[in-house]
């Protein structure tokens, strides 16, 4: 028990230091901003191998020739995290003690694309003329890094790689920072920037990306996942301080659990035992009954394996016909280590407006994946429990549990 939530009835936070969402952002393909990503969500899905953030700008937060030596991942993480700051009341009112405030912003391939271009320029110029700041650009860590220089958070300053795992996970590692004592705030979540030619040749020629252009969650057509880029950022708080402060809530992180499928680096277990496992272990640190979550925020890729086994585990965990389950991929595409973080700030949001947002892209359910998917349209919903599923290649599975504010 990690005192991250609630009592038996789903209600509530059993004693101890309870954790809030008091800020959102986010930096996505179907719009930048917590608003204009909500209203994107909620439009019609569309068509391509590839989603990216289109007219991407980072010019208010750094100068021109900062700009030339950031990645475009740090640069998305950072205009999420303003956003998601300036949300929850700014940095003045929010980081208190510098050395109890810290930030975890996980990511995937880190800065793939510096990478991309700085090798073109060593084959090309030579190896005098690629860039000093090659290293700084490219480290995983430069996201978390850069935020905690510019808000001056003095605590952890971590970075979590679990490939498509990491957002959900970072969130989850922040919040026992602050659910154990270590920490009152912390900026988590997760980005990444992974449409360069080298990252999207990678997965296309392991066949992983959509023959069709379309992402279809749990589809009997669904054929492989559309590649995405973004960034979702959200601030965590103790739950007292919060109130005290007078700071809006929009979600209570309830619980979280980890576990590895230990089975294959890509393709997850095909009965779907360690994403089951997962949701079992984020329900009991959670103190909340399976039959009391009322939503599922699925991983729901558009793979035929990853879809199969989450649908598989959904069941076992909770029986027919369950949560209702909503996937966003159908609209964001898979945006890798940054997708748990932006599933995070969906549910808030969905939290926020008493709707779930339709699995986009999704026309014919798969028969043999019984669950109940939320599709045609947005659902009106009354907010409870609800549960937030990232699984990613090595076969980390990482879940989170929300409550209502």
């Amino acid at each position: 028990m990690l005192a991250l939530a609630g009592s038996a009835d789903g209600q509530g936070a059993v004693p101890g230091r309870r954790v809030v969402v008091t800020g959102v952002g986010v930096v996505a393909s179907c719009g930048t901003g917590a608003s204009n990503f909500w209203h994107g969500l909620l439009a019609e899905a569309p068509v391509g191998r590839e989603r990216p953030v289109v007219g991407f700008d980072a010019s208010s937060l750094y100068s021109p020739k900062e700009l030339r030596r950031l990645d475009r991942f740090t640069l998305m993480a950072a205009v999420a995290a303003d956003e998601a700051v300036a949300d929850a009341g700014g940095i003045e009112a929010l980081r208190g003690d510098p050395d109890r405030a810290g930030t975890l912003i996980g990511t995937g391939v880190g800065g793939l694309e510096t990478i991309e271009r700085q090798h073109t320029v060593l084959m090309e110029r030579g190896a005098e003329r690629v860039s000093p700041f090659l290293v700084p650009m490219i480290m995983a860590n430069r996201a978390s890094a850069d935020i905690s220089m510019r808000y001056d958070l003095r605590g952890p300053c971590e970075c979590t790689v679990t490939a498509c795992a990491a957002g959900t996970q970072s969130i989850a590692n922040a919040a026992r920072l602050i659910a154990t004592g270590r920490c009152d705030v912390m900026v988590a979540g997760g980005s990444e920037a992974p449409l360069s030619g080298l990252g999207v040749a990678g997965f296309s020629n392991m066949t992983a990306l959509s023959r069709s252009g379309v992402s279809m969650p749990f589809d009997v057509d669904r054929d492989g996942f559309v590649i995405g880029e973004g960034a979702g950022v959200v601030v965590l708080e103790e739950r007292e301080r919060a109130l005290a402060r007078g700071a809006p809530v929009y979600a209570e992180v309830a619980g979280a659990a980890s576990t590895a499928d230990a089975h294959h680096i890509t393709a997850p277990r095909p009965d779907g035992g360690g994403a089951a496992r997962c949701m079992e272990l984020a329900l009991a640190d959670a103190q909340v009954r399976p039959e009391q979550v009322t939503h599922i925020n699925a991983h729901g890729t558009s793979t035929p394996l990853n879809d199969a086994a989450e649908a598989e585990a959904i069941v076992k965990v909770f029986g027919l016909p369950g949560p209702a389950v909503t996937s966003i991929k159908g609209v964001l595409g898979h945006t890798l280590a940054a997708a748990g973080a932006i599933e995070a700030v969906a549910v808030c949001l969905s939290f926020r407006h008493r709707l779930l947002p339709p699995t986009a892209g999704t026309r014919h359910q798969d028969p043999a994946l019984p669950i109940d998917l939320v599709t045609g349209g947005p659902r009106p919903w009354e907010p409870g429990p609800s549960l937030s599923n990232s699984f990613g290649f090595g076969g980390h599975n990482g879940c989170l549990v929300f409550l209502p504010a």
